[in-house]
């Protein structure tokens, strides 16, 4: 009699086959048939991810827009605020995707090649946890505080499961609090207008607050940022201590910096503004008087008696913008011309402009 069993492993990993041959009733000797070597699964396709998706950008995103999708996404889904199960792996593709397109060789070679080809493994990934997990979330919530680390206490601190932002080392400092991280900046949009008059702009910001190794609480806060007449584009204001602060750590700076909005009619040039006007070659040569509008509403005429040449400028003394170390004075309005030819010129006008030209 023979009986025949096999063992089967999970996806063909461990296939065994044994035979055993009895005969009769004298006795058994059995034989176990050579085990075939174990077969390993092939490899699994690695996870592609499309990173701007999961920052929820577009592809032709700047630096400044990523990073500002990142912080709001690593608020939302960092573990220890957001109880569904996924979010600890959203969490680690969140920071992927910003390491990823924040590193100018990195997102060029995921521009080209994608996920697959450029080499970069997916998050969640359980191949390698100990680089996967602890490094992902050091390094984003590194890049989320702009903290340098300070000690093994800081860097395993539960509030976060996994390591803190690193903090600023220290050398020598043994008691009080210790120095806050890199200012908290963000930009500030302003018009011409604004900075012709001066503003106060009511801001609302949101900062995190560590009060406990036990838990991160994001703080709201106004702001009156008060932005002075003639004030220039890249004109930083910082509020001492009031940016985003760590147990232990003194607050770090908030800091604001101008941005001007783009004007419908008008670009600055230091303290003055430039207007651009279109005119026909008739005005040029014959003169005209141009209506320029003004950053306070009003409209100026300007009489040009003289040939204007394209390119040229005449100018509004006292119609652009307060100079910064003096307020009181304004710079100017430039008007700035652009002549506008004919495509054609009747044969009995061009004797005329012939014979009025001649002596030019």
């Amino acid at each position: 009699m023979v009986l025949i069993w096999t063992q089967f492993g999970v996806k063909h990993k461990n296939v065994k086959c044994k035979v055993r041959v009895i005969h009769g009733e004298e006795g058994c000797t059995s034989e176990d048939v050579p085990e075939e070597p174990e077969v390993s699964s092939p490899p699994s396709s690695p996870e592609c991810l499309d990173y701007y998706s999961v920052l929820g950008v577009s592809s032709d995103s700047n630096e400044e827009e990523i990073r500002r999708a990142y912080k709001r996404l690593a608020l939302r889904y960092h573990p220890d605020k957001n109880p569904d199960a996924d979010a600890e792996d959203k969490f680690k593709q969140i920071a992927q995707a910003h390491d990823v397109l924040t590193d100018p060789e990195k997102r060029s070679i995921y521009d080209q090649q994608g996920l697959t080809k450029g080499g970069v493994t997916p998050a969640g990934n359980k191949s390698d946890p100990s680089q996967s997990s602890s490094k992902t979330d050091a390094h984003s919530w590194r890049m989320f505080f702009n903290f340098e680390v300070d000690s093994d206490d800081d860097l395993f601190n539960p509030f976060m499961r996994n390591p803190l932002p690193h903090l600023s080392r220290q050398h020598g400092n043994k008691g009080g609090l210790k120095p806050s991280g890199v200012a908290e900046v963000h930009e500030l949009l302003v018009s011409l207008e604004d900075i012709l008059m001066g503003v106060t702009k009511r801001v609302k910001v949101t900062r995190l607050r560590q009060m406990d190794k036990h838990g991160l609480r994001p703080e709201e806060r106004v702001f009156d940022v008060e932005v002075k007449k003639g004030w220039k584009e890249g004109t930083r204001i910082t509020f001492p201590k009031e940016g985003h602060q760590m147990l232990g750590h003194a607050p770090s700076d908030l800091a604001f910096v101008i941005k001007e909005k783009k004007h419908t009619h008008f670009r600055r040039d230091g303290s003055h503004i430039v207007y651009t006007t279109t005119i026909t070659l008739r005005e040029a040569l014959c003169g005209c008087t141009v209506n320029v509008p003004t950053l306070d509403g009003q409209m100026k005429p300007l009489p040009c008696n003289d040939v204007i040449k394209p390119g040229s400028m005449r100018r509004l003394i006292g119609e652009g913008l307060p100079r910064v170390k003096n307020p009181a004075q304004r710079g100017d309005l430039l008007v700035e011309f652009q002549v506008v030819f004919p495509d054609r010129i009747p044969p009995s006008s061009k004797e005329i402009i012939k014979h009025s030209l001649g002596q030019c």
